[in-house]
């Protein structure tokens, strides 16, 4: 161990924190994140640690079990960086105090990432984009792709110097009840989103004809008896415009009953079902597939 104090500098943490991105990259089923955390850590160990065997007894703790939400993962390695400078330096900080931090973290900010990032920040990001692209804009895609990675990276670098400047002394934080409030919220404000969302996205047409109405001459626009040329095309838009039915009967659909009856029913129930099984422990993979099945065969009835 050397005499002289080794310190993290801000670019070996950012190093880190770059490397970070790939957390998902070697997923395995047995240690799920370990690989991508390893990764992480190569620079900050090789700072560290200047001989081969601390290198590699470093390597191999933290090719430990460690699975939690990518973006949260920042405030650990920040925790865990500190831990490791600590240790180098010679501080009584072993294997076990390092595992347990991480396994005790992970944890409790897994249930804070999916509602905040993938419950409310990116749906409402993705609305928005959307919105834009729907309307014929480039900036649809340009401005989801921006505004996502400026809020993900920020939060990513900001929470790793936080864990890093906190320490150990993060953990009991994690004891009291901020990130059950967090977590609480964001589940909110996630479901509220998606709950505006479903009107939008979710799309179910029941095409049946209910009834078929023959309407009154003047009330449809007589195409036999038009103009030709521009001047036909200009009596049938002005006579549209002005309330005229493009045919000479009105079909009525159950689809439009039930938009008479409450607008957007069905594809809310369709997803309260969805809600229902995947709360049954039913596969996601199944209920996609069984949508697919349903919505061919309603189709081929002339039912959907």
């Amino acid at each position: 161990m050397a005499d002289k104090k080794v310190t993290l500098e801000k670019k070996d943490r950012f190093s880190v924190c770059l490397r970070s991105t790939l957390m998902q990259g070697s997923w395995n089923y047995e240690r799920m994140q370990n690989g991508g955390w390893c990764y992480a850590m190569i620079p900050a160990i090789k700072k560290l640690y200047t001989t081969k065997e601390e290198q590699s007894a470093a390597l191999k703790r933290h090719l430990e079990f460690f699975n939690t939400h990518p973006y949260v993962a920042s405030p650990i390695l920040g925790v865990t960086l500190a831990l490791e400078e600590d240790r180098a330096n010679g501080a009584p900080v072993d294997d076990t105090a390092i595992q347990g931090i991480k396994v005790g973290m992970m944890g409790p900010l897994a249930g804070v990432g999916d509602p905040v990032f993938w419950y409310t920040v990116r749906p409402m990001i993705g609305a928005l984009g959307a919105s834009l692209a729907m309307g014929g804009s480039i900036l649809g895609p340009i401005l989801f792709f921006v505004l996502w990675n400026i809020i993900r990276w920020a939060f990513m670098w900001y929470t790793q110097e936080f864990g890093y400047k906190a320490g150990m002394s993060i953990a009991e934080d994690l004891s009291g009840g901020l990130l059950q409030k967090v977590t609480k919220i964001a589940s909110i404000l996630g479901m509220f989103v998606l709950g505006s969302l479903i009107e939008r996205w979710v799309s179910l047409d029941f095409v049946p004809v209910v009834s078929e109405v023959q309407l009154s001459e003047g009330a449809y626009i007589d195409w036999a008896n038009l103009s030709g040329g521009a001047e036909g095309i200009k009596e049938a838009l002005t006579q549209y415009t002005s309330g005229m039915s493009l045919t000479d009967t009105t079909t009525t659909t159950l689809q439009d009953n039930l938009d008479d009856l409450i607008p957007g029913l069905m594809p809310l129930l369709l997803t309260f079902l969805c809600m229902w099984l995947l709360k049954k422990n039913v596969s996601p993979i199944v209920i996609i597939l069984a949508l697919f099945v349903v919505g061919i065969v309603g189709h081929v009835i002339g039912l959907l």
